[in-house]
C-alpha cells in the first residue's frame, strides 16, 4: 500500500499544514510519496527532515520579517518575497535555521515539487534528485507568485508558482502510484475558486510570458475541477481531504501571528482523521 499526501500550499495558510505535519511527527504517521506546491513543498522539505516545529517557526517568526516580504523588497527588486532570503540565507546549512538536507535525502519517501515552467504555461515535476546541498532552487521555482515576484531561474529556465498549472495534482499522484492519498487544502473544502484575481494577474505577465498568462487565466477552472475530483476519489475511499473549516478571513499574505497560530492548531486537531484513513 503505498500511501501519498499532497499539499497545495497557500502562503502563510500553511501554518495549518504544519501543524498536520507536526501531528504526524508526534504519532509517528509517515508518507510513501510527498507532493508539494509553493509554500507547501517548503512545509513537506521539513517534515522529510524530521524537523518537528520548524514549519511553525517559519510562519510566526521569519516570514513576519520585512526583510521576508513587503513592499520594500518589490521596490528594491521586484519581488514581494525574498526567496532567496526564506529558501537561502535561512535554509542553507550555515543559516539560521537550517533544512537538514541530509535527513531529506535519507528519508525513502519521495519527494515531487510542482513548479510551473513560464515559457510553457505547463507544470514541471521536480524531484528530491533536483535539490542540492545549499540549493533549493526547486522550492523557489514553486513558491514564485507571479506580478509579486519576477519568475525564478532554475537552470536558466523560468518559473512559477506550480499552483498555476496544476493546483491539486490528483491524477499525478496516483499515476505515480499511490493507492491512498491525503490531500491538505488551506480553503475550506467546499471553497470554489474565482477567475477574477487570476484574469487580472494574467494580463500583468502576459506580454512576456503569454503562455503561463493563458495557464493563469484558466487556473480557477483546473482548480474546481481538481477539487470536483478528489472529492469523487474520497467517496471511493482513495483519498481524504483535510481542509480548514474556517479561515478567519485569512488571505494568503496575511502577517497575523493570532490567526497564524489557531490555523496551526486547527491543523493539528484535524490531522486526528489521517491514522484512520491509512489504517482503514
Amino acid at each position: 500500500m503505498k500511501i501519498g499526501v499532497i499539499d497545495v500550499g497557500g502562503g502563510l495558510r500553511g501554518s495549518y499544514t504544519a501543524g498536520v505535519y507536526d501531528w504526524c511527527h508526534d504519532n509517528d504517521i509517515h508518507f510513501d510519496y510527498c507532493m508539494g506546491i509553493s509554500a507547501g513543498s517548503a512545509n513537506l522539505s521539513s517534515y522529510l527532515a524530521g524537523q518537528r516545529g520548524r514549519n511553525l517557526k517559519f510562519y510566526l517568526d521569519y516570514d513576519l520579517r520585512p526583510e521576508c516580504m513587503g513592499f520594500k523588497n518589490y521596490i528594491k527588486e521586484r519581488n514581494f518575497v525574498d526567496l532567496e532570503y526564506v529558501y537561502g540565507e535561512l535554509s542553507n546549512s550555515y543559516g539560521e535555521c537550517p533544512l537538514d538536507f541530509d535527513a531529506v535525502n535519507a528519508n525513502p519517501a519521495e519527494f515531487t515539487i510542482v513548479a510551473t515552467d513560464a515559457l510553457t504555461g505547463k507544470p514541471r515535476y521536480f524531484t528530491k534528485k533536483d535539490i542540492e546541498r545549499d540549493n533549493f532552487a526547486p522550492i523557489k521555482a514553486s513558491s514564485c507568485v507571479p506580478a509579486a515576484n519576477r519568475p525564478y531561474m532554475v537552470d536558466g529556465r523560468p518559473y512559477y508558482d506550480g499552483g498555476i498549472s496544476d493546483p491539486i495534482p490528483v491524477e499525478k499522484c496516483f499515476a505515480d502510484g499511490c493507492d491512498k492519498v491525503v490531500l491538505l487544502l488551506t480553503r475550506p473544502k467546499d471553497f470554489e475558486r474565482s477567475p477574477d484575481k487570476d484574469r487580472m494577474t494574467s494580463r500583468l505577465i502576459s506580454r512576456k510570458y503569454p503562455e503561463a498568462a493563458l495557464a493563469m487565466s484558466r487556473r480557477a477552472i483546473r482548480y474546481n475541477t481538481e477539487l470536483w475530483l478528489a472529492k469523487q476519489y474520497e467517496r471511493q475511499g482513495k483519498m481524504l481531504i483535510i481542509a480548514p473549516d474556517d479561515i478567519g478571513g485569512m488571505s494568503t499574505l496575511t502577517k497575523d501571528a493570532e490567526m497564524i497560530e489557531a490555523l496551526y492548531h486547527k491543523g493539528y486537531k484535524d490531522a486526528e482523521k489521517i491514522r484512520t484513513f491509512i489504517e482503514g
